[in-house]
């Protein structure tokens, strides 16, 4: 067997230009790739004689020897990568206060597909593709400039980062690039004609990408290193036809005038037993219909003809002695089914014949020499979830047959990164876990997010499947040519100086969506590397971690993130959880670390999950969070106007200044959540809580120092410059798509009002119908205030006695032609402005608001008070309310008893009582 020699790994690890003499890296020169690497490892060996370093946080379980072998440093190491200073020193700028930085967040949806062989060539449980981020990569970065992804996946960040350097891929992305390397896009001019405007330029990024566990960082790696293409072609299709030489005749069949034809994949089906006359009932053959693949919920038994499903049936077993883990065990019995095979070009399916059989019965008793994973499977909901069937193992994953030939596979690709990651890429395809569907040319349908071992499993060829793959590979490589930096290890402590990053885009985990862990097992133990699953970040019962674990090991995330990230550079944060509580903790999370939220938008990558696509309460779309680090003279300034009003305007102009102007979408200016008053007031408040510092304004004090500072334009708050770009391209469209509010509790309630009420002063008759259509969706724990006094606790009505208030003189002159250019004293314009509900001016909105607070409070009380232990029903306008006071008393007893009279999914669920609660939490231990 040939074996490939060290110089031969290195040149396939490595560009043509890098095989031609002497090798630059980091500022030292080498004589050649192969010097540079063994300079390198002999340095990472002498990092594991410190004893401290294994003990950096989510040091990967492995060997020395194997994590050696895994690795190429100093741009990959399978553990924590102790060359990342030198990376950012030699490619970095230090961080330069007095260099001017200043975008707004990407304010555009994103939709951005998979079909690419980069994304392609390589699976992984969740992905964003490169183009998307590339869009974000190129509004936020300039060549040159350090990103960061602590949570990289298979880095399609440091793809990005590639390839903002090359036109083409630019280009394909709707943007124009010029001669002199400058990128436009294309936004709304002043006159309403879409003109192209610069933005960025075309150049090289540099990524630093880490991620929890080695087959992530792995595959990384792979797609962030160069590679002679042609030799990589040429080496791997001689592996397959020197293994398939040695192995093809486990893939022959006969055909019926008995020539020899070559099995393209088998199908095997379950056997259960008949409940009633205890015959044998191959599944395939009693439940499936064989031309559309469906399966018959009921069906008679073919032996005594009683209507049976299949939950009502037992199983039929085998028991046998396993070499691997020398165990005598039991399995549920699976038979083959079906074979489908090629002589020439034709394709054929048949029953398997006694031949067929006697192919698999002479395989499952023969001996190989080669090594395969054969550890018991971990416990875990997904590792464990086919243990019911006898499946305990790893290498019972596999069919005899397909773990031969890996195995074989494995010893040949192992010494050469390139060629071991086509040999992963195909690992959960030529599984057990690929489920049968007919009409598929050549079917690799494993069940997306699982580790599922379905009722028909399709074992196929794996040679066609892997030369299929490598016409990907080779595609995918040639366009990837650039290095960044890898490493493996936790990012709660990430080994980065403070301020060393230009930009940070990561896609982290988000509750309890996907053990990534378990699902990464079958490459992890192909590769005898696997995750430290203490520091993974994850909701799970088999690993003894909530909702709270969750949060804080991604608070400690985020929390290194803030600390290496330069001041007032952004972080993009992509979120796939179809639960508010998650949400919620990541946007905690994220504030408790210091930084800014400043827009939401959404990613759409045009394929969902298993669980996307087929669960009709789950998120069908990503969300991309856009965050900002404070610059240090915003922080210095609030440290001495701490608690006063003038600290408050200080954040609000800083914010305001970080927000998109005018956002077009459709030919329509998009209203900005985040200049609304409300959420200018919450972020002011979570700035304030986050830094143990009193709020000094009420919110009907906030809201009149929005109207006397700020110009406002269409219900947004603006700075004096921003609102003339705002007023000249806002002239250029016809309206302004207002906010879709969805009624829920009181909070969003009264925001409807007053959307309702703004628009058109109404009275009590007119708003309770459409009041009642609105609150359908009313949560049940929130209890449901009466209209009568969420009006009169918000808003004023008219008696008629007076003069006609402005709001409502405007509204009905305008929209009523007998009333127009009457005064505001006229008889009938009061008769008709009579018992409308309009909104306060800013003076007595502040009076209102206190008669508000009041009553509130007082039902806080009685939650205080209340001997109840879980509080049902109750008012979350009231809890929030009485948890600020608390906060501004330092009474952080009262909020976190109060909070514990609360179901935990509803104060998980509510960002603001999260919010009090965390930070009462945490000083309450201080103190």
């Amino acid at each position: 067997m040939a074996r490939l020699d060290d110089r031969t790994i290195s040149l396939l690890d490595s560009s043509p230009a890098e095989q031609q003499g002497s090798v630059e890296c980091l500022g030292m020169n080498f004589e050649n790739d192969e010097t540079r690497r063994e300079y390198y490892q002999e340095k990472l060996r002498e990092k594991f004689r410190d004893i401290g370093f294994r003990e950096i946080a989510g040091f990967p379980v492995g060997t020395e020897k194997d994590i050696l072998a895994l690795s190429d440093p100093p741009y990959y190491t399978a553990c924590p990568n102790p060359f990342i200073e030198d990376f950012i020193k030699h490619y970095g700028e230090p961080h330069d206060s007095f260099n001017p930085y200043n975008r707004e967040p990407f304010a555009a949806d994103v939709s951005e597909g998979k079909n690419d062989p980069i994304y392609n060539a390589h699976s992984y449980h969740t992905k964003v593709p490169h183009k998307a981020i590339m869009r974000y990569l190129l509004h936020y970065t300039e060549p040159g400039d350090i990103i960061l992804d602590g949570f990289c996946g298979t880095g399609m960040t440091g793809v990005a980062a590639q390839l903002c350097a090359d036109k083409t891929t630019v280009e394909s992305l709707g943007y124009r690039v010029d001669e002199d390397s400058t990128i436009y896009r294309q936004e709304s001019g002043e006159d309403g004609n879409v003109d192209w405007m610069p933005f960025s330029e075309l150049g090289l990024r540099r990524a630093i990408l880490n991620d929890l566990s080695p087959a992530a960082t792995f595959i990384a790696y792979n797609y962030n290193s160069p590679t002679d293409v042609e030799a990589f072609e040429r080496n791997a299709r001689r592996i397959l036809n020197e293994v398939e030489e040695e192995c093809g005749w486990m893939y022959e069949t006969k055909h019926s005038d008995r020539r020899v034809g070559r099995i393209n994949y088998t199908v095997w089906s379950d056997v259960f037993v008949c409940p009633e006359c205890t015959e044998e009932i191959v599944f395939w053959e009693a439940a499936v219909d064989k031309e559309t693949g469906r399966v018959s919920k009921s069906f008679p038994c073919p032996h005594c003809n009683v209507s049976l499903t299949k939950r009502h049936m037992g199983r039929a077993w085998i028991t046998k002695y396993d070499r691997a883990s020398d165990q005598i065990i039991r399995q549920a019995k699976q038979i083959p089914v079906l074979v489908n095979y090629s002589i020439g070009k034709r394709r054929y399916s048949k029953s398997p014949d006694h031949e067929d059989l006697a192919l698999i019965e002479k395989i499952e008793q023969s001996d190989f020499s080669y090594w395969f994973p054969s550890n018991r499977l971990f416990e875990g909901g997904e590792t464990r979830r086919n243990e019911k069937i006898g499946i305990t193992h790893v290498h019972h994953l596999y069919t005899p047959r397909n773990i031969w030939i890996l195995a074989a596979l494995r010893e040949r690709f192992k010494d050469c990164s390139k060629t071991m990651l086509l040999f992963t890429s195909q690992l959960i395809n030529v599984s057990r876990l690929n489920r049968y569907r007919p009409g598929v040319s050549f079917p690799y349908n494993p069940l997306s997010g699982t580790l599922y071992v379905g009722s028909q499993i399709s074992e196929p060829n794996i040679f066609v499947a892997y030369r299929n793959k490598l016409r990907r590979f080779v595609d995918a490589y040639k366009q990837l040519q650039a290095r960044n930096v890898i490493e493996c290890h936790s990012s709660t402590q990430l080994d980065m100086a403070d301020s060393s990053c230009d930009y940070i885009f990561t896609d982290p985990p988000f509750g309890g969506n996907l053990p990534y862990a378990e699902l990464n097992v079958l490459w992890e133990e192909w590769l005898q590397i696997s995750t430290q699953r203490d520091q993974e970040a994850i909701e799970s019962k088999h690993q003894d971690k909530g909702l709270s674990e969750y949060q804080a090991l991604m608070a400690d995330c985020f929390n290194e993130y803030y600390r290496v990230l330069k001041p007032s550079r952004w972080m993009t944060v992509e979120f796939h959880n179809s639960k508010n509580r998650v949400w919620n903790s990541i946007q905690e999370a994220l504030q408790q670390a210091g930084f800014v939220i400043a827009d939401v938008r959404t990613l759409d990558k045009q394929a969902g999950t298993f669980k996307q696509v087929t669960s009709g309460g789950a998120v069908k779309q990503d969300l991309i969070i856009s965050a900002y680090k404070p610059t240090g003279g915003l922080e210095d300034r609030f440290r001495l106007a701490a608690g006063t009003e003038e600290g408050v305007w200080d954040f609000v102009r800083t914010h305001l200044g970080k927000l998109p102007v005018f956002v077009l979408s459709n030919g329509q200016s998009e209203t900005i959540a985040e200049r609304r008053n409300y959420l200018l007031f919450d972020r002011m408040v979570s700035f304030h809580v986050q830094r143990g510092v009193t709020v000094p304004l009420s919110a009907a004090e906030f809201y009149a120092g929005l109207d006397q500072r700020f110009p406002s334009r269409d219900g947004m708050y603006f700075l004096p410059d921003q609102v003339a770009e705002y007023d000249r391209k806002r002239m250029t469209v016809k309206e302004v798509l207002q906010l879709q509010l969805f009624v829920s509790d009181e909070a969003s309630a009264i925001q409807w009002l007053k959307q309702q009420i703004t628009k058109k002063p109404q009275t009590f008759q007119d708003i309770h119908p459409q009041f009642l259509q609105e609150i359908r969706g009313w949560l049940k724990h929130e209890r449901l205030p009466e209209l009568s006094e969420l009006l009169e606790q918000n808003f004023i009505r008219y008696d008629g006695n007076s003069e006609v208030p402005s709001q409502i003189h405007s509204y009905l002159s305008s929209n009523f032609r007998e009333l127009r250019n009457l005064s505001k004293s006229d008889p009938a314009l009061k008769a008709k402005g009579k018992d409308r509900w309009y909104m306060p001016n800013p003076n007595k909105a502040g009076d209102l608001e206190k008669l508000r607070e009041r009553a509130l409070l007082q039902e806080f009380k009685e939650y205080q008070e209340s001997r109840q232990r879980r509080l049902r029903v109750f008012r979350l306008e009231a809890v929030r309310a009485g948890f600020k006071k608390a906060w501004q008393e330092r009474d952080y007893e009262t909020i976190i008893s109060v909070a514990r009279k609360i179901p935990e999914t509803i104060l998980h669920e509510d960002s603001k009582l999260l919010m009090w609660y965390d930070q009462a939490f945490t000083r309450s231990r201080v103190v």
